[in-house]
């Protein structure tokens, strides 16, 4: 019977646009257990296997395939290609996206009870199955259908929540954003960038944010600094990581940082600040 492949308790997302192998290898090298691809990767999954290629023991996830624009069945024959060649390093996250990008957008949650069954009947166990999930109907679905849940934008409150209603049942994995930086308007100001386009102009990520309590006038104006603060973990390095395992605190059993720097910045020595921080080891 198949496992949940193990992803340890830290883990990268990293959006699939600049994703490199070499970033897959440091990512590995800092002790960081798994690598969340984000940016809808599409259905051949050529990516992922690149990179779970170009390393040793790092387990790939894909944060998510959206499920409007990949191809269930493709999608499940990248699947097998992957686990054949490379087995138990990879994790198949899937997820409906949001309805401001897709024309076609409805019955959002039959259509992943669709899509799950197409991937079931095409033989992709569940247990290396995640799906992304905010509400708590998705999120009871994930728990019963996939072996890991991967909310996205969430404040650890969020996790303690989803922890009351699933924690044991699935690996609970949330995302968060960090920025290492001790100047707080400049770590304000790179992490406000990233949450309010487009995430604060999206109905679901704003919903699932006012279920937690958050005005709009919180949400006004690309988000109030006491929601970047929730969002962005930010601060020298010890901050950054305390803001991750806030998460675990809170139940999770897996939280993926997205490391956030200035656009002219070098990723990796940020990487590495929060991986020691962390107490990692590669």
């Amino acid at each position: 019977m198949a496992t949940t492949p193990d992803l340890g308790r830290y883990g990268i997302w990293h959006g699939r646009v600049d994703l490199t192998p070499e970033i897959a290898q440091e990512t590995e090298r800092a002790g960081f257990g798994a690598l969340w691809i984000g940016g809808s990767p599409p259905a051949d999954l050529e990516l992922a296997e690149s990179l779970i290629a170009a390393t040793d023991h790092l387990v790939v996830a894909t944060g998510i395939v959206n499920m409007w624009t990949a191809d269930p069945h493709e999608l499940a024959a990248s699947y097998h290609r992957i686990e054949e060649r490379h087995p138990g390093r990879f994790v198949l996250g899937v997820g409906i996206g949001h309805p401001e990008a897709i024309k076609e957008y409805r019955s959002p949650y039959q259509t992943i009870v669709q899509y799950l069954d197409t991937l079931d009947a095409e033989g992709v166990p569940k247990e290396h199955l995640a799906l992304a999930a905010l509400g708590p109907k998705v999120l009871a679905l994930a728990a019963e259908r996939t072996g890991v849940v991967h909310p996205y934008l969430v404040p650890a409150e969020y996790t303690r929540a989803a922890h009351e209603q699933v924690g044991g049942r699935v690996v609970l994995a949330p995302e968060h954003k960090v920025v290492i930086e001790t100047d707080v308007a400049t770590a304000r100001a790179i992490g406000r960038s990233r949450v309010a386009t487009p995430y604060l102009r999206l109905r679901n990520y704003v919903s699932n944010l006012k279920r937690l309590g958050w005005s709009d006038s919180d949400i006004a104006n690309d988000g109030s600094d006491a929601l970047v603060d929730a969002l962005v973990a930010h601060g020298d390095a010890a901050a950054a990581a305390a803001g991750l395992t806030a998460h675990l605190d809170a139940g999770a059993d897996h939280v993926c940082a997205q490391v956030l720097v200035d656009d002219k910045a070098d990723y990796l020595p940020a990487l590495r600040e929060l991986a020691a921080a962390l107490g990692l080891k590669g």
